[in-house]
């Protein structure tokens, strides 16, 4: 026990003293808060006002639909109107975008045309051909919005057009919003927002799953550096090769825990800064329970353990660092699965398909991430992943110590499949 707390404090203080740790624990938080503050800006206005021409043969349309813009123009955009337009205003429109004169404009061809009658709808089953034209094919923002006003000035015409006072008009194109609840399993009713428990499970699980890897490929490559270095020959002659495993995995698993702490930390400090809380305050504000603080670091360890334990068995077989990169695909496929499931464990959190991944231990820690933020399974299905987790660390942990005594002091030769079954049963 001596031995292996010995080499957990050694590989600790070595990854906590080491440039890459420092530099990643400060500058992901640095890079968050950077965000944060982008997205504060981009909520006040700063960016983003445009310069944009409505040019139709129908004046009326044109300014409903200009009026519509204005009164949502929250970016200080310039929606200039030049109604009735001809068909030959479009290429002097079309130049004046190349010189970026004006950032776009929507060209209308109105089936009533300009000789209709002010307020005339359209025959049924006709609507107007619009065409928006700008430098930008990317700007689906300015996209969306034209579109939102255009379809909501042809409801309000072909509303008027029955003989619907404007008053009566306005009052049935008012938005509903919808207020979303979730029932808990003990019958309560919660506030919820799908997009945010979205948020808050692809966090956790890209949090998890970026931790666990980056700290399983350090055991790894801490044992290839070793190896190439014939360090374990000298380490070897006073202490076991479990200690030496045990103890690698125990110490760059606590650096793994430290810089979450920190990073935690450092988000609850930049959440209480004004700027950010202006954008969590609405919206798209995250809540954690108490229970997924608790059963975050309890999967992280379980997470960590399994991959950690996995590579070092193969680091242990490998010469050299960029044999041990070429089974990293491999190892990782776990991950790739899990995120590929994303959508549907989010939508449908208890069907059968999230429940088995769930309880698979390799996408056990980022699947149940990814519930816990849209629905809390069950108990049993929480103490079930644990116990399956365990057994696998078990026996991931005796495969690999088993590699791990032979494969330290093999030198110059690549371990095949017959060669590591031969491995297994040496030790």
């Amino acid at each position: 026990m001596r031995n292996l707390l010995l080499v957990a404090r050694r590989e600790y203080l070595e990854q906590i003293r080491g440039r890459a740790f420092k530099v990643t624990t400060i500058l992901v938080p640095a890079l968050f808060g950077l965000i944060i503050f982008i997205m504060y800006l981009a909520g006040r206005g700063a960016t983003g006002a445009k310069h944009i021409v409505i040019a139709a043969n129908d004046a009326a349309l044109a300014a409903d639909i200009r009026d519509q813009l204005a009164a949502h123009n929250d970016s200080k955009s310039q929606f200039e109107l030049q109604a009735p337009a001809a068909p030959g205003d479009r290429a002097v429109l079309v130049d004046k975008v190349r010189t970026k004169s004006i950032d776009g404009f929507l060209w209308l061809d109105a089936p009533n045309g300009a000789d209709a009658p002010s307020g005339a709808a359209a025959p049924p089953g006709q609507a107007p051909k619009a065409v928006y034209e700008s430098q930008s094919s990317g700007d689906f923002i300015t996209d969306a919005r034209l579109g939102s006003a255009l379809n909501h000035a042809i409801i309000r015409r072909r509303l008027a057009s029955t003989g619907i006072p404007a008053g009566n008009i306005d009052a049935m194109l008012q938005n509903v919003e919808v207020e979303t609840l979730q029932v808990n399993r003990q019958g309560k009713e919660l506030k919820s927002n799908a997009m945010s428990s979205f948020w808050k499970g692809y966090v956790m699980a890209i949090l998890l799953s970026m931790t666990t890897m980056i700290y399983g490929m350090n055991v790894a490559r801490s044992i290839i550096q070793e190896k190439t270095s014939r360090i374990f020959e000298v380490m070897l002659a006073t202490a076991k090769p479990s200690d030496l495993l045990g103890g690698k995995l125990i110490g760059v698993g606590a650096v793994g825990l430290t810089q979450i702490a920190i990073w935690v930390i450092a988000a609850v400090a930049i959440g209480s800064y004004p700027a950010a809380m202006a954008i969590l305050s609405g919206n798209l504000s995250i809540h954690f329970s108490w229970v997924e603080g608790v059963l975050f670091p309890v999967y992280f360890v379980l997470g960590y353990l399994l991959y950690a334990s996995l590579f070092a068995g193969l680091a242990a077989s490998c010469e050299t660092d960029q044999e041990l990169q070429m089974y990293t695909p491999l190892a990782a496929l776990p991950i790739w699965l899990s995120f590929a499931l994303i959508v549907m464990v989010v939508n449908n959190p208890d069907s059968a398909i999230s429940i088995a991944a769930s309880l698979f231990p390799a996408t056990a820690p980022i699947i149940m991430m990814l519930r816990m933020g849209s629905q809390m399974p069950h108990p049993w299905e929480f103490a079930a992943s644990i116990a399956i987790m365990i057994a696998s660390i078990w026996i991931v942990l005796w495969i690999s110590a088993r590699l791990y005594r032979v494969g330290i002091l093999m030198y110059g030769k690549r371990a095949t499949l017959p060669e590591l079954v031969r491995w297994l049963r040496y030790s």
